[in-house]
């Protein structure tokens, strides 16, 4: 198995055209305690990527691995509804990623209950908004966060891969203001694509 320094050192010399480097690496010392197989070694990579292009909002970089067939779906929080997410073709993420001022509805504020309204590039910066996970190692198939939201992602997404990354909150706030993103791999032809972004965060 490869140790962080390997990996780091693959994910460098991958296709400069897919993995461009966007800032600091974080992948940490994930692989040092987990057993992960090659496939679940190209979703981390794939990961650290899509998180990385977020964190620097070169959202147009994330395309490419988006799910062929599937799209990706985007969950407010960590409840996965089938019903009412955002499910977007990678067509349609590109196409609304330029067309700024078409605004969706993507649920309801926890404590408040007011509709979260508003472009695809705004939800990625204020509501993803990956830049919080800089510095936090990221873990596969294994959850850091845990809230009074209801976490239905293995239900929903059964023999999935996902990574999360984790913000631990802020001692002002006893880690209330924790949050995370959770990204879900599907495979297609032998490749793993993205096929959502969950976020997730203290809940009432």
């Amino acid at each position: 198995m490869p140790n962080s320094k390997t990996y780091l050192l693959l994910w460098i010399l991958a296709p400069i055209s897919v993995y461009a480097t966007f800032g600091p690496e974080d992948s940490g010392d994930y692989l040092s305690n987990t057993t992960v197989t090659p496939s679940q070694q190209q979703v981390m990579q794939d990961a650290i990527y899509i998180k990385q292009a977020l964190a620097y909002k070169n959202y147009q970089a994330v395309a490419p691995l988006i799910h062929p067939t599937r799209g990706v779906r985007f969950s407010m929080y960590a409840y996965v509804d089938l019903k009412s997410d955002k499910v977007f073709s990678r067509a349609q993420f590109t196409q609304y990623l330029k067309a700024s001022k078409i605004k969706f509805t993507w649920g309801q504020q926890d404590g408040t209950g007011d509709l979260y309204i508003t472009p695809l590039p705004a939800y990625l910066t204020a509501w993803v908004d990956a830049s919080k996970y800089q510095a936090t190692a990221p873990t596969i198939n294994q959850f850091q966060g845990f809230g009074n939201s209801l976490n239905n992602l293995t239900d929903i997404y059964k023999n999935h891969d996902f990574v999360e990354f984790y913000h631990p909150g802020s001692d002002k706030y006893s880690g209330m203001d924790w949050r995370a993103i959770r990204l879900v791999f599907a495979d297609y032809k032998g490749k793993p694509y993205l096929v959502a972004i969950v976020s997730d965060q203290w809940t009432i």
